[in-house]
């Protein structure tokens, strides 16, 4: 990729990133805030492949975690690229790579939408209409609220997706509204999904950027690019995650918002079929205490027999 060019040809940024078109937008951002704070240094873009890419079974059939991020953190570590940016939600909670997370930028919108052929609404959908998604956690959720309706396995990236509503291939796709929103493509969005009660992915909007050891200059310019709202609510979402011990693969959902000098939390755990949800809410303003406490109040409820 070309590289983006600041003033002068001081040591270069190299940015690794996954190819698809949605993260080479979000590889994109971080490098026009990075080649503003270091117009001295020339800022090129790394595309890399992962297992998650190269591998498009069904999201259930890829047990390892960081499928989608550990062949970032390996350039990382292996000096290949100085700074990844990975969708948060992909890095798995336990930190295995041992690169922590530098900077949380300015969360874009956290929820699931709707994409329809017809503009139909989750409810007004047909039965038997032909809904897709590639998780768990929203194939659960769909099943909760229309068993009437069949859920079939999508993978791909955004625009695919997207294509295959007007191939005729599905009826509707469920996928993130800060996705279509960073390509451009709110103009599809046919419902969004209230996150209070279709609880999203731990980390959904958000991005994580990671700055290998040994440039300090680098280093503190990412960490002005964290913004502590972002930061507090996918730390009481991911905190809820590792005390479930969920992933991916498990129909988990977690959101988090301040209100009223408060942050407030509504998790979920379901079933594959949709036929059982337990739910827990909660707030206060430490994090961590947010997202443990709504953890044990699923767990309470039987949660970890739903996970196995």
């Amino acid at each position: 990729m070309k590289p983006i060019d600041g003033v002068g040809r001081s040591p270069s940024v190299r940015i690794g990133s996954r190819g698809s078109k949605l993260s080479l937008w979000q590889a994109r951002w971080v490098a026009e805030r990075l080649g503003a704070a270091l117009p001295r240094r020339s800022i090129e873009i790394v595309p890399i492949v992962t297992r998650g890419d190269v591998n498009q079974g069904p999201l259930t059939d890829l047990s390892e975690s960081g499928v989608f991020t550990s062949e970032l953190e390996i350039a990382l570590g292996a000096g290949r690229v100085d700074v990844a940016v990975h969708s948060l939600k992909d890095l798995p909670v336990d930190a295995s790579g041992g690169f922590p997370i530098v900077a949380v930028p300015l969360r874009g919108d956290p929820a699931d939408a709707l994409v329809s052929r017809d503009g139909l609404t989750l409810a007004s959908l047909p039965p038997g209409a032909r809904v897709g998604t590639s998780s768990p956690r929203r194939a659960c959720l769909v099943r909760s609220l229309r068993p009437d309706v069949e859920v079939a396995p999508i993978r791909g990236n955004v625009d695919t997706r997207v294509r295959r509503i007007d191939e005729g291939t599905y009826d509707a796709i469920v996928l993130a509204v800060a996705g279509l929103a960073r390509l451009g493509l709110e103009g599809r969005i046919s419902e969004r999904l209230d996150p209070r009660r279709y609880p999203p992915a731990p980390g959904q909007g958000a991005l994580a950027v990671q700055v290998r050891e040994g440039d300090a200059e680098l280093h503190a310019v990412v960490v002005a690019m964290d913004d502590p709202e972002a930061r507090s609510t996918i730390t009481a979402e991911r905190t809820c995650l590792s005390a479930l011990g969920g992933g991916c693969s498990r129909p988990v959902g977690a959101h988090a918002w301040w209100s009223g000098g408060e942050l407030h939390m509504a998790a979920f755990v379901g079933s594959p079929d949709g036929k059982t949800i337990l739910r827990a809410s909660g707030s206060g303003t430490v994090p961590e205490s947010v997202g443990e406490a709504a953890a044990e109040a699923l767990l309470a409820q039987g949660a970890e027999a739903l996970l196995g």
